[in-house]
């Protein structure tokens, strides 16, 4: 369906065009209408699907009627987890709207100086892309007003929340007007998501548009198992040298880890430049531009860059370390791929993290192939068993629980025919376990013997070494533990009562205490003459004298 089919404002549909825009994707074409209703809406689509203007466009054509109440606040306002998907939602509105008259935006996020975006607040502003901690802060400091706001936009609400912004995005909320119209996209609706936006909406109606799965082909998936760190930092050094790479992503899970990398990468001879949250707005937008302009040939980013990046020439996603949400690892490798080209998602796998592939591999569908590197190839092998050459598993798969093989019989437990009565069961074999419990096993098929007629094992035949073993001791005739838990009575020395309240008793502890520190003080360290460690002066060149033999002298001998 083309855009000049879904009502748009000629001025707009203008712009789309301009843009190089003429069908409409899925959720573009369910979204766009129903927004232009008024109503509120709840999305379920996946990133690449043009998510963005399928609530920019309904939003900014609205701005076309006149606002009912006079203010410098924003009109829409659009709320997204990262700073670089704020700034590239922010380019589109200015692109969708660029034909209309006074059309104003801002960004607010984190990382970038309150100056400009304060100087952006003084003017009647009609769109307000921000992060929702930035926002926050402006608020708490009154700078914004939210009095004629009319479209309230949550932009990839399951990522906030994963983020813990559910409680700003609770209070922002509480500031908006309760006549507002509130468009969540989100890749799920269930769960979390799902009771934050039964909170949010009213009346909200559901679209859920499914994923293209001729999109995913143009992704060539590689998983490389790896001993240790070492192993990967060679895996990866390997894969940068590749001809075929043009420019590469590298994905790491700690801010630190993207900083080494990157450092390691440049004293390698790579032009390499490293993004993540602690960064200042300006040095990440300096990074994407040195990528985009082809200056920089690898970036290493934690997940903060997997939702935002849209730079064409990159051809290669290497996942240094593996995400710990399955649906990070579909962000991270949707920024290679893009404009129609294709691309290579290489992930680096330990050997045990064969749980984290199976969690991805279930989430996409999708088996991610095993390769190896020459003169690269893993020493180990991965603990979860999975099958290296990526094949699957025999006989369909792995057993559920109490499924039996082809062509096996069911056995039921211990082959019994017949239940048995307690006490005629054979055997159990010499084990430590058995002869505890009194039974020997190299009886074999004799009665059991009695418990008041035999010894229980070892434990008393070590009671026996301690009292005498001709009569059988029973429980109440056990003589008295002593000290020194011997089996016979020892007399104990009577203790005095000790009156702590006493003169005597403070005027004794204070000799004693005296008596203690005399001897110290007469006592020298290795029981040398007084004076002996003055003897020889020690010396900042010495180190505790001239004639004392190194660590290195003592072991050369």
């Amino acid at each position: 369906m083309s855009f000049s089919e879904l009502g748009l404002d000629p001025l707009i549909l203008k712009s789309v065009q301009a843009a190089g825009y003429e069908n409409a994707t899925p959720v573009q074409t369910q979204a766009i209408p129903a927004a232009l209703t008024g109503r509120d809406l709840l999305v379920s689509s996946n990133t690449g699907s043009g998510k963005t203007a399928a609530f920019l466009l309904p939003s900014i054509q609205r701005l076309q009627a006149e606002p009912t109440v006079k203010s410098m606040g924003p009109r829409v306002l659009v709320l997204t987890p990262t700073r670089e998907l704020a700034l590239q939602v922010e380019k589109s509105a200015m692109t969708y709207g660029k034909e209309l008259r006074r059309f104003r935006t801002a960004c607010l996020v984190g990382g970038a100086p309150y100056g400009l975006q304060l100087k952006r607040l003084s003017q009647p502003v009609d769109v307000v892309v921000a992060t929702p901690g930035r926002l926050i802060d402006h608020l708490e400091r009154g700078k914004i007003d939210f009095s004629r706001l009319e479209v309230l936009v949550l932009d990839e609400a399951d990522r906030m929340l994963d983020m813990g912004f559910v409680d700003d995005i609770k209070a922002i909320a509480a500031r908006c007007p309760a006549e507002r119209q509130t468009l969540l996209f989100s890749a799920t609706l269930d769960g979390v998501v799902g009771n934050l936006a039964r909170e949010l909406t009213r009346d909200a109606q559901r679209i859920e548009i499914e994923a293209v799965p001729h999109k995913e082909a143009k992704i060539e998936q590689r998983l490389l198992f790896a001993d240790n760190m070492d192993h990967k930092n060679r895996l990866l050094d390997a894969l940068l040298r590749d001809v075929d790479m043009v420019q590469a992503i590298v994905f790491a899970s700690t801010k630190r880890s993207t900083e080494e990398i990157s450092d390691l990468l440049a004293d390698s001879g790579f032009a390499s430049d490293a993004l993540h949250g602690d960064m200042q707005q300006g040095q990440r937008n300096r990074a994407l531009q040195r990528l985009r302009e082809g200056r920089t040939r690898v970036l290493v980013a934690t997940d903060v860059a997997a939702r935002g990046i849209d730079v064409a020439t990159i051809s290669h996603v290497i996942n240094f370390d593996l995400p710990r949400q399955a649906e990070d690892y579909v962000h991270r490798i949707g920024r290679t791929g893009r404009a129609g080209r294709t691309g290579i998602a290489v992930s680096f796998a330990g050997m045990r993290e064969g749980g984290l592939v199976k969690n991805i591999e279930r989430y996409t569908g999708n088996r991610i192939e095993v390769h190896t590197l020459p003169g690269l190839e893993p020493t180990q092998r991965p603990a979860s068993g999975r099958p290296s050459s990526g094949r699957p598993r025999a006989n369909n798969g792995p057993r559920s629980f109490g499924e039996k093989r082809p062509g096996e019989q069911k056995r039921s437990f211990g082959d019994r025919n017949e239940p048995r009565s307690y006490g005629d069961r054979p055997p159990r074999g010499d084990s430590r376990d058995n002869r505890d419990r009194g039974y020997r096993a190299d009886a074999r098929g004799g009665p059991r013997p009695a418990r008041s007629d035999a010894p229980r094992g070892n434990r008393f035949e070590q009671a026996a070494m301690h009292g005498p073993s001709d009569v059988p001791r029973m429980t109440g005739d056990r003589p008295p533990r002593t000290e020194r838990f011997r089996g016979i009575d020892v007399p104990r020395e009577p203790n005095g009562e000790v009156n702590g309240n006493s003169v005597e008793y403070w005027e004794k502890r204070e000799r004693e205490a005296k008596a203690k520190a005399a001897a110290a003080a007469t006592r020298s360290y290795g029981n040398r003459a007084p004076g002996a460690r003055t003897a020889q002066p020690r010396g900042n060149d010495h180190r505790g004298g001239a004639n004392r033999v190194g660590v290195r002298g003592r072991f050369k001998g």
